[in-house]
């Protein structure tokens, strides 16, 4: 069983788009698990139309005191615990994916506890901006949460990184680099050197972090190193599965 988490909100431009490239790659057994921080503007009526039972919204209230950054991982955090499948997909609201996404990560799935892919860029509007990024395997998990090249939307792993990765550590900033960092730590990692999603860049992305200092990229950084080295802690002593 495949669960896709999505985390939304205010999403209503681009979510149709998103939605309509990932229920065709899904079985009638699998789930579309939709966490809303509160959308205003029509994004959970776009939401319902679509009346498929395998889509499971859930409603969520952010924290008054969190950062964007913050309340979009407890959003996902929301999401990520209440999913049932064996394997777990992560999706931003305003992404487009490409049809064989979910083939080929599923393939490299069999051998691999998780993977990453490429992403191709385009504008607001759809249009082509850049084909192509590039992702490189760091040569520890240090450099990973150094260089944090690595995006949610483009990983998919098993449900035995998904237990290591939950609860998430209070405040935490970045839940796909704390489980990908994991993932480097405990699970075998299979790069696919090809795009399988359309990221789309946008004025209202929170990954964009058009806002963000390099003070605030350094300190988040910093306590991300923090709390991954109590999550070794806890998993060595059997604490976290």
């Amino acid at each position: 069983m495949i669960s896709v988490c999505m985390a939304t909100y205010n999403g209503a431009r681009f979510i149709k788009e998103q939605i309509d490239s990932i229920l065709p790659q899904l079985s009638a057994d699998d789930e579309l698990i939709i966490s809303d921080d509160g959308s205003t503007d029509g994004t959970l009526d776009i939401i319902a139309s679509y009346n498929d039972e395998r889509i499971n919204v859930l409603n969520h209230i952010p924290k008054l005191n969190f950062s964007a950054h913050e309340k979009a991982t407890e959003n996902f955090e929301n999401a990520l615990s209440t999913a049932k499948g064996d394997f777990i997909f992560l999706s931003d609201q305003d992404d487009i994916w490409f049809p064989n996404k979910v083939s080929v990560c599923m393939e490299r799935l069999k051998d691999f506890d998780f993977v990453v892919h490429k992403k191709s860029f385009i504008d607001e509007d759809g249009n082509q901006i850049q084909r192509c990024d590039s992702i490189q395997l760091p040569k520890n998990w240090f450099l990973h949460i150094v260089k944090m090249n690595w995006f949610g939307c483009c990983m998919a792993f098993k449900r035995n990184l998904l237990n290591k990765s939950l609860p998430f550590p209070y405040r935490l900033v970045g839940h796909d680099y704390f489980i990908s960092t994991l993932a480097i730590l405990f699970g075998k990692i299979s790069m696919i050197d090809k795009p399988l999603i359309e990221y789309r860049l946008h004025n209202n992305s929170v990954s964009q972090g058009k806002h963000t200092s390099f003070f605030y990229k350094m300190s988040y950084r910093f306590e991300l190193f923090k709390m991954i080295l109590k999550r070794i802690h806890n998993i060595k002593r059997g604490r976290i599965n």
